[in-house]
């Protein structure tokens, strides 16, 4: 398990385990959509090395960068384990391009969300397809959406729960954490990329930008999401 954790974290992660555990006894079947970020380091960790039971995924969209497939090589090394990768459906990816480009998700939000919609979307909705409950890595500080999150959620879009286990952690826990396990990650996170996705669709982000302002970096804050993590569903709960 590598180097022993600060009291405070590893309570914290005794309480991530505990509610993976949980999610696993209440629901059956469990899955977790790993987006091979930093967050998915700690949950990737923890799953592997005490709640094996819990299935993970991660989707190629096609457009990752380099070092994203080369951390993913680096994990299925390090845990000698297949991560179960997902891809679009090939022939809708086709469809995509052929009317609105190769780089066509810079014209128009509704652009943009449709890429996102064949290249991450509908792949995922596959994934979790038969499963009781999906676990994500979403944190209460990366952004006001995220911060109306809840640790346990029904997801009607998807029609299981979905499984939050380390909303409450701050972005110094997750790289304590990332350090202290020497957990390989993302080496563009060195390079002033605190979230990544598609290549086009990320970039470093200046001082006093928010953790999230180097995705769709050219739309509006309140429409930078993919469509795995709805807005309007987390502001009304709070009407």
């Amino acid at each position: 398990m590598g180097e022993l954790l600060n009291l405070e974290l590893e309570q914290k992660t005794a309480a991530v385990r505990e509610r993976l555990a949980a999610a696993v006894g209440e629901y059956g079947r469990v899955v977790y959509s790993n987006s091979l970020g930093a967050e998915a380091m700690v949950l990737t960790d923890i799953i592997w090395s005490s709640v094996p039971e819990i299935d993970v995924f991660s989707i190629d969209t096609g457009r990752l960068p380099e070092e994203t497939y080369e951390l993913l090589e680096k994990l299925q090394r390090r845990y000698k384990r297949n991560l179960r990768v997902v891809y679009p459906d090939a022939e809708a990816l086709e469809g995509l391009v052929a009317a609105q480009g190769v780089n066509g998700f810079y014209h128009s939000l509704e652009a943009r969300q449709a890429c996102c919609r064949i290249r991450k979307v509908e792949p995922f909705k596959r994934a979790i397809a038969g499963y009781g409950a999906w676990v994500t890595g979403v944190r209460h500080e990366q952004s006001a959406t995220r911060a109306m999150a809840e640790p346990v959620e029904w997801d009607a879009e998807n029609g299981l729960h979905k499984i939050s286990p380390i909303l409450d952690w701050t972005e110094e826990q997750v790289w304590q954490y990332i350090r202290t396990r020497k957990l390989p990650y993302n080496s563009l996170h060195d390079r002033q990329y605190p979230s990544i996705g598609c290549s086009p669709c990320t970039r470093a982000i200046q001082p006093g930008e928010s953790r999230r302002a180097g995705r769709w970096w050219w739309e509006q804050p309140e429409s930078r999401e993919c469509g795995l993590h709805p807005r309007v569903r987390h502001a009304a709960a709070q009407a």
